[in-house]
């Protein structure tokens, strides 16, 4: 048996577990530079504030109904994450993080377990030990634990936050009230298509012929298929390492001159390069680009990137951002108003398996370097050691007009109890 766990409105929740007084309120977290609305409450649902919606659009709606906004922050859910999988871990030996709040574990040698109990007990402890509400769905696949989560989260009450898929009887009946649009795996233009061939739900779904299916949807969408009617053909997935690693911001403001970019360009390719050598990997290809704010049509409007291959593979900070800075020269144009740039580090190969090159070769007296920095940094806090380029009198942040504490990551923001 699988077993999806899932935590209730996560980032909400995050914020309800240090403000006890946000439990019930109508709570939504908005995206980087605080622009759109990318996790709402269940209450902010009722509302009807949708999910991406812009918040200057609906500012309006949040003051009449007293809704609760925050900036995302990063920090605290990526903790709180960490704290909910290290306890699922020990209910399981063999777990998958699926997402910053999502897992799943498969329960192989648990025939004589009652998992109804079970799941009560792994939901009780995450909640005891995190304050993360979660729900629980278990089944003989992927795709039908997400099924069965699904209706663990819709009727909490009745089935206490835990639902188990077992019999013929629960399948079938779970998947003709899943909607077709809802089944994990079926996109947007799938889903579109399914709805005009008269397939509105999971049920009907499993009823097409697998040539049908492999001719439409390819063999993931077959694989997809026979998960729903209980044969299992995906198992758990061990984390691998990134192909590409990829560091975007937008800017707080827009920006004309390249001193400015450069110095963001700098910081992107840093914390590339860290992420880097944080999984042993050596990059071959740096990707720059840069583009204005495709919002204000009263603009001039730009957008171009470059690729530059690096002349031997590398994860030093000092030799990407010479590459980084190379592209971003080719690429900038004056007389623009630029709003973001980025950089991506690609073509990744592991660091022991280095193609040496008759003519060039990595600088050896970088890898102590970095491996000083990435060590200082992660003792007394993340870029604190930085380089000239990055412009060292320069704080960059991005707009977070109602970002909470950082409650679990920062000893200023650890709560104080007075008695």
């Amino acid at each position: 048996m699988f077993a999806l766990v899932d935590c209730n409105n996560f980032y909400a929740s995050c914020q309800r577990v240090f403000e006890p007084h946000l439990i019930g309120k109508p709570v939504v977290i908005l995206s980087n530079n605080d622009g759109c609305v990318i996790a709402r409450s269940n209450e902010a649902k009722v509302l009807g504030v949708p999910m991406g919606a812009p918040a200057f659009e609906y500012k309006k709606l949040f003051e009449d109904n007293n809704v609760f906004v925050f900036s995302s922050n990063y920090a605290l859910y990526g903790d709180m994450s960490s704290r909910v999988m290290n306890i699922l871990s020990t209910f399981s030996p063999d777990i998958e993080v699926y997402s910053i709040d999502e897992a799943f574990l498969k329960f192989q040698g648990f025939e004589k377990f009652d998992l109804q109990e079970y799941g009560i007990t792994i939901q009780r402890s995450v909640t005891k030990g995190t304050g993360i509400p979660i729900s629980v769905g278990f089944a003989p696949t992927k795709a039908l634990a997400k099924v069965a989560n699904k209706i663990a989260k819709k009727f909490p009450e009745k089935t206490k936050s835990v639902y188990i898929i077992d019999t013929e009887e629960k399948r079938i009946k779970a998947l003709k009230w899943t909607k077709i649009e809802d089944v994990w795996g079926i996109g947007r233009k799938h889903a579109k298509r399914l709805q005009n061939s008269k397939v509105t739900n999971a049920f009907q779904f499993t009823q097409l012929t697998d040539e049908w299916v492999r001719r439409e949807m390819s063999v993931v969408g077959l694989r997809l298929k026979h998960e729903l009617q209980g044969k299992p053909t995906l198992n758990l997935e061990v984390a691998k390492d990134k192909k590409m690693i990829a560091t975007t911001r937008s800017f707080d403001k827009m920006h004309t001159k390249i001193e400015d970019i450069s110095e963001r360009v700098a910081t992107f390719t840093a914390s590339c390069a860290e992420k880097l050598r944080r999984q042993n990997s050596h990059c071959n290809m740096v990707m720059v680009f840069v583009h204005t704010n495709g919002f204000r049509k009263d603009q001039p409007q730009y957008s171009r990137n470059i690729v530059i291959k690096t002349d031997f593979p590398t994860n030093s900070t000092i030799e990407l951002n010479h590459y980084a800075q190379i592209g971003l020269n080719q690429i900038f144009k004056e007389g623009y108003h630029y709003k973001k740039a980025g950089v991506i580090v690609m073509g990744l190969t592991p660091n022991n398996e280095t193609q040496l090159s008759l003519f060039s070769a990595s600088n050896p007296k970088h890898q102590p370097l970095m491996s000083v920095v990435d060590k200082l940094n992660k003792s007394i806090g993340q870029t604190k050691v930085r380089f000239a380029s990055q412009s060292m009198g320069r704080q960059w942040k991005m707009k977070q007009e109602k970002l909470s504490a950082s409650f679990t990551t920062k000893l200023k923001d650890v709560i104080q109890i007075h008695l």
